[in-house]
């Protein structure tokens, strides 16, 4: 097969940056400020004008420069004039290998990998699609995807799983969206399509509660826990006094706690708003802390295999074995903002911020350069001598 010989090299189409790239004979590699790269051939079909008259000139995408090589494109775009010196036009006449939609949405989780926030989320997008798409519509071309097929996705999980139905959507619009980048569909995407026809019905999401203990209960129920020497226990314990999620907590490592300056810095992987966040250590929970440094372990509360964490079930299971059989790990955050609000009087942004909310516009954050710690620190000081006060009558 002849092949088209060119200025470009296999790698300069990988390392070139954003711009028009011409290989010769109206072959160009176009790469965008995003990084993606794609092919396009520019041909004058005989016997077609432009309304001056003139040869009219047409480009032709070939495809995205993932999955279309240079020798390819070379061969496609050879192909491409030649139909146009014919007076055919290349966008009715050229038969294209278009992939599948399984095979778009593996090379899209590809290319996204260094922008997941963790491996898990990673794999989270791509098992959505596997377990809800791939059986239906993973082997079919990607250009013949519309509506009946996205309702053939959506349609049996979306009011049952409708929070894994709309993130389903999510994706499917994403790997289309990216097929048309590509130059392997037109037109609109499906997806968004049928949320604009309001085709499939509205479900009213139900509000999400994480059941609360009454601030005026927790010291004495502090002072029942303190009487428990498990390690789902002391773990419990620290997390009502810091006002901390569970998995910032039992993923807590040694390295991460400065005593001397009284300070736990969790990291912004570990973090749900993906920003580091420091919280300041008072005496009652250095008191719980100290006494487990001599386990040695990676993890300040370590489970029941050696150098791995608590199991994120063991405070909660603890709390029914306690007979709080409404309460919830996470409530214990909503019971100190209740009290910081209603007794401590704490500003609304020192609350929040103890709490490790974003608070305000991007604008308003990008200029609040101080987390507050000074004001925090004498806030959670106050807060762990109330939840610690009962407890300090039985002693």
């Amino acid at each position: 097969m002849a092949v088209l010989s060119g200025k470009l090299t296999k790698k300069l189409v990988e390392n070139l940056g954003p711009g028009r790239h011409g290989d010769g004979s109206g072959l160009y590699l176009v790469v965008d400020p995003s990084g993606a790269r794609r092919w396009i051939v520019r041909v004058t079909v005989k016997g077609q004008r432009n309304s001056k008259g003139g040869p009219l000139r047409t480009d032709f995408g070939l495809g995205g420069a993932d999955v279309v090589t240079l020798n390819q494109a070379r061969e496609r775009a050879l192909e491409y004039r030649r139909m146009a010196k014919q007076g055919l036009s290349p966008r009715y006449n050229v038969q294209r290998e278009i992939p599948t939609f399984e095979e778009i949405a593996q090379q899209v989780h590809i290319e996204r990998m260094p922008t997941w926030k963790n491996t898990k989320h990673g794999q989270q997008w791509i098992n959505t699609l596997r377990d809800y798409a791939f059986p239906k519509i993973g082997r079919m071309p990607v250009d013949s995807i519309d509506q009946p097929e996205i309702l053939m996705c959506l349609s049996p999980i979306w009011t049952e799983k409708h929070e894994t139905a709309r993130r389903l959507s999510q994706r499917l619009k994403v790997v289309l969206d990216v097929a048309k980048s590509k130059g392997f569909r037109s037109g609109e995407n499906p997806v968004t399509a049928i949320k604009d026809a309001g085709v499939l019905p509205k479900v009213v999401k139900k509000p999400k509660h994480h059941q609360a203990m009454r601030w005026g209960d927790v010291p004495s129920f502090f002072a029942d826990l303190k009487e428990r020497k498990a390690t789902a226990a002391k773990a419990l314990m620290f997390t009502c006094l810091s006002g901390s999620r569970t998995g910032e907590v039992l993923g807590m490592r040694w390295a991460e706690l400065d005593f001397d300056n009284r300070l736990w810095t969790c990291p912004s992987e570990r973090m749900k708003t993906g920003e580091t966040h420091r919280v300041p250590l008072t005496e009652e929970m250095i008191e719980i802390l100290e006494p487990l440094k001599k386990l040695r372990s990676d993890y300040v509360f370590e489970g029941q295999k050696r150098h791995k964490p608590l199991s994120n079930m063991a405070m909660l299971m603890l709390l029914r074995r306690m007979g709080e059989e409404r309460v919830t790990v996470h409530g214990f955050r909503s019971t100190f903002r209740d009290w910081a609000s209603e007794t401590a009087n704490a500003p609304r942004e020192v609350a929040e911020m103890s709490l490790a909310h974003k608070i305000g516009s991007d604008v308003e954050r990008a200029y609040a350069r101080s987390d507050l710690l000074e004001k925090r620190r004498d806030l959670m000081a106050q807060w762990s001598q109330f939840v610690a006060s009962e407890r300090n009558k039985r002693d």
